[in-house]
C-alpha cells in the first residue's frame, strides 16, 4: 500500500509540483530580465537625464539631437544584448525544467535497474 501511494503521489501530485517549480522558474528569470519592459523602451536615450528639446541656435540644437542619437543607438544596442541573454536564459531554463521532468519520471525505477544491474554483474568504473 505505501509503495502504491508513493507512486500515486510521485506521477500525480510531486510532477505537478515541478512542473509548477519549472514554471515559476522561467517566469522569474523572465521577470529579472525585464524582457517585456526592455521591448518596451528599445530605443529610448541610454540613462540620458536631459534627454529634453534644446532651444538656441542651430549648432545647440544639431549638437542636442546627436547626442539623442546616439544615446539611442547605444541603449539599443545594450537592450539587444540583455534582451538576448534574457530569452537565452529563459530558454536554457525551461529546456533544464524538460529535462527535470523526464528524469522525474524514471527516477522511481532506479533502485529496480540497479537491483538487476548488480544481479546481472555489471559494475560502474
Amino acid at each position: 500500500m505505501f509503495i502504491v501511494d508513493l507512486l500515486q503521489w510521485w506521477y500525480g501530485e510531486g510532477w505537478a509540483r515541478q512542473f509548477l517549480y519549472a514554471k515559476g522558474r522561467a517566469l522569474s528569470i523572465y521577470d529579472y530580465f525585464s524582457v517585456d519592459l526592455l521591448v518596451k523602451t528599445w530605443f529610448s536615450p541610454f540613462r540620458q537625464i536631459s534627454a529634453q528639446q534644446v532651444d538656441g541656435p542651430l549648432s545647440f540644437r544639431w549638437r542636442a539631437f546627436t547626442d539623442r542619437l546616439i544615446s539611442r543607438f547605444i541603449g539599443a544596442f545594450m537592450r539587444t544584448i540583455l534582451i538576448i541573454a534574457g530569452l537565452a536564459a529563459i530558454v536554457l531554463y525551461s529546456v533544464a525544467g524538460v529535462v527535470a521532468l523526464m528524469v522525474w519520471a524514471i527516477v522511481p525505477f532506479f533502485p529496480v535497474i540497479g537491483l538487476v544491474a548488480g544481479l546481472v554483474g555489471w559494475m560502474p568504473w
